[in-house]
């Protein structure tokens, strides 16, 4: 990362500002002052601040954007999970980076998460910079989606937060199914069938379940003397009741 050597206090304010600009200026503040990093030589030139070119202002904000909004998403539920973070950690050590630019990336998650702004915030400010090139975006989306499928579960806050990204990037919702299709399957359908939602708890889940085989057991059918063309349609819905039930509880480990 070229442009991360010669970022200073302005030049982020004169190329980011706005949200961006405060998160990325009090992470970098943080690395400053911690002198186990010994940064404060490499980071500043007092004298004549480096300008970014064009390109790297774009990668800067790219580069914070990202970390800024995984910051709000660990959070989008009201707590911030061991899971998430080592999902988080694991992401930034196995990019190709040195270890100041990794402290960077953490700081920036750390600042972003407990800030007052708002997923939007950052995505807008991205967009601003980068709406013309409708790739980039497209990639920040995927990236967004692999790293929300490292834990193989897909909530329903990340999927509400990834949607209000795809609206501020103007990014179509074929587009959009297309990219979640390659990290998720549609479980969806598996969790209507037996009127739940990825959010359900196990415990009702099972009991959903009993009930709907005990309704739609062929022999329940029979029993009641209805006629064939409902019992065919029962057991098919039979199936369908239990094979959903096997494919959560797979996805679910329980």
């Amino acid at each position: 990362m070229g442009w991360f050597g010669k970022i200073t206090f302005g030049t982020l304010g004169l190329f980011l500002g706005g949200p961006l600009g405060a998160i990325a200026g009090a992470a970098l503040g943080h690395l400053l002052v911690d002198k186990n990093l010994e940064t404060s030589g490499r980071f500043i030139d007092s004298a004549h601040g480096s300008r970014l070119r064009q390109a790297e202002q774009t990668q800067a904000t790219y580069f914070i954007s990202l970390f800024s909004i995984l910051g709000k998403l660990s959070k989008i539920d009201g707590a911030v999970t061991s899971e998430e973070i080592a999902v988080v950690d694991g992401f930034i050590e196995n990019l190709p980076m040195s270890g100041r630019e990794k402290q960077f990336a953490r700081q920036i998650f750390n600042e972003a998460k407990d800030s007052q702004y708002s997923i939007e915030d950052f995505a807008i400010q991205l967009y601003q910079t980068a709406g013309r090139q409708p790739a980039l975006l497209l990639s920040f989306l995927d990236l967004l989606f692999q790293i929300a499928a490292a834990d193989g579960k897909f909530h329903l806050a990340e999927e509400t937060a990834l949607k209000k990204i795809k609206d501020v990037f103007n990014i179509s919702d074929r587009q959009y199914e297309d990219i979640k299709a390659v990290y998720f399957k549609d479980f969806d359908k598996y969790y209507k069938m037996l009127n739940c939602t990825p959010e359900s708890s196990i415990d009702e889940i099972k009991s959903n379940y009993k009930k709907l085989v005990k309704e739609f057991h062929p022999d329940t059918i029979v029993s009641k003397g209805l006629p064939e063309e409902f019992i065919d349609f029962a057991s098919k819905r039979f199936r369908e009741i239990h094979e959903s039930y096997e494919k959560i509880r797979q996805e679910r480990n329980f």
